[in-house]
């Protein structure tokens, strides 16, 4: 039963209000464990409900108070509703002078509170906010057993150092974990945008879960997205399970893979499980680089001159295959160094452009205006160019470097015990036969992807054979191997498993 406690003045009115006790000056009720105070009131004893009125104070416990101008109150239902200027406070404001509370506090213009479940709820715009966050939105509710709210429609929440917004989203005011559940966009002004719709996000520390293929963009062009994105806003570290996207618009390149983890600082990050670098500097000539694990960050160093600058550093092992359409490459490890743009290649590699095939112990790639200027091959070099006539030219040395024009090889000399297996031709295109020659270096000269002639040292022995007397065997240098099968035919080829039979 609802108890009238005190009130100054008690009056009847029977026409204008039948069955309620007119009630006046400092008005105090009981239900159980919960105060109301006001300055009037209509209590209607037999329906156990009452209205309240001026200066409205609820209070259940000593940890939950309600305010408001009105209050309509069922004993029955236990159910209050507040109009004007209510405030729920949960928690204490103050424990002590010299130790303050953590109280919640929401405000709204009307408030339903259920006491038998528990919860509050509003549904024409309200605000809560506790010792971190302030939340708005057009509905919401909060359970004070679990300090959990729940909000939909306009969900704004506005912390310190970022604005989350969404349509429905679930806080706890205790944790300031927020669980989203919805498309959800938070923003830290110049700095960081991420874009989910399902996870969750503790506004504390700024550790969160982003599900569904979530982003993170940063002002600087950075982006990573993925399936599941584990992200520490505070450190900048974000590991991702699940088609894992890493893009800096400013180096202009892409690293994807299934698995992967990337530190803000020095944009470090690495991917593997289907990992593939696309760099697209060049609109041109995109790169594609595969490998069991891409490792990509950024370094800064002082050149000569002073000059302060910053390259990228991508680090690929095991299984390395990369395409671009003026070349193409394998080996197991490779290292990419922006500072003079060379890609180095290490155990067995093997480069292709057009026509040619070139292998090594290790070989360096060098770009210029995003272009393959040359490649030199040092150690057991090898150089082989099939030629329009189905035989192959072949040459060996210490070092072989090919130059290239547009795409097209069109210089490549040889160093070192050069050896050379060449086809000379007619004018007319037929083969004069074959030539075997030995020199300290040799240089050839190709145009259409034919040879077109070759120089050679003084020192240089050799032998011509006519087409039609070449010894069984001879055809061929001691390591002579053509490795088409093992080449990456376009981007997607990349990722076949290809392994070279000697």
């Amino acid at each position: 039963m609802v108890y009238l406690e005190h009130a100054e003045t008690l009056d009847f009115d029977q026409e204008r209000i039948a069955d309620a006790q007119i009630l006046r000056g400092d008005v105090i009720f009981r239900h159980e464990d919960a105060l109301m105070y006001c300055d009037s009131a209509y209590f209607y004893e037999q329906t156990n409900s009452l209205d309240a009125f001026g200066h409205v104070r609820f209070e259940q416990g000593d940890t939950l108070q309600g305010f408001g101008e009105m209050l309509f109150y069922d004993g029955n239902t236990k159910i209050a509703r507040l109009r004007e200027n209510v405030k729920l406070i949960h928690g204490k404001e103050k424990l002590s002078r010299n130790k303050k509370g953590n109280p919640t506090i929401l405000t709204t213009d009307s408030l339903i509170y259920d006491r038998n479940e528990n919860y509050a709820y509003y549904s024409t715009g309200g605000t809560i906010a506790d010792t971190l966050n302030t939340l708005v939105s057009v509905r919401g509710k909060y359970e004070p057993d679990t300090k959990q709210a729940t909000f939909s429609e306009q969900v704004r929440l506005t912390n310190p150092k970022f604005i989350l917004t969404s349509d429905t989203m679930l806080y706890n005011t205790e944790t300031k974990v927020a669980d989203i559940v919805s498309p959800t966009t938070i923003v830290y002004e110049k700095e960081t945008t991420i874009r989910t719709s399902r996870g969750w996000y503790n506004t504390d520390n700024e550790q969160s879960m982003l599900l569904d293929h979530s982003v993170v963009e940063h002002v600087d062009g950075k982006m990573l997205t993925g399936d599941t994105i584990y992200y520490d806003k505070a450190i900048g570290y974000g590991r991702v399970l699940g088609r894992m996207e890493m893009r800096d618009t400013v180096q202009q390149a892409t690293l994807y893979g299934n698995r992967g983890e990337v530190w803000e600082e020095n944009s470090r990050g690495y991917a593997t499980d289907s990992a593939l670098m696309v760099d697209w500097s060049d609109e041109e000539h995109y790169a594609y680089i595969h490998a069991d694990t891409l490792f990509t960050e950024e370094l800064h160093y002082t050149d000569s001159a002073r000059i302060d600058s910053t390259y990228r550093r991508v680090r690929a092992h095991y299984g390395v295959r990369v395409y671009r359409d003026d070349m193409q490459m394998t080996c197991d490890s490779m290292v990419y160094l922006g500072s003079d743009s060379t890609i180095h290649l290490y155990t067995d590699p093997i480069c292709w452009s057009e026509n040619q095939q070139i292998s090594a112990d290790s070989i360096t790639v060098f770009i210029v205006n995003e272009t393959v200027d040359h490649a030199v091959g040092s150690g057991n070099a090898l150089t082989i160019m099939e030629d329009s006539a189905g035989v192959y030219n072949q040459m060996s040395g210490k070092e072989i470097t090919a130059t290239l024009r547009d795409g097209e090889v069109e210089l490549v000399d040889i160093s070192g015990n050069a050896l050379t297996i060449y086809y000379p031709k007619e004018d007319s295109g037929e083969l004069v036969g074959m030539n075997t020659t030995e020199s300290s270096f040799i240089r050839v000269y190709v145009a259409n992807r034919e040879v077109e002639r070759i120089r050679f040292t003084k020192e240089t022995t050799g032998v011509l054979y006519p087409i039609d007397q070449i010894p069984d065997g001879s055809d061929r240098l001691a390591q002579f191997f053509w490795a088409n099968e093992v080449r990456p035919m376009d981007p997607k080829d990349v990722f076949r498993k290809a392994k070279l039979e000697k």
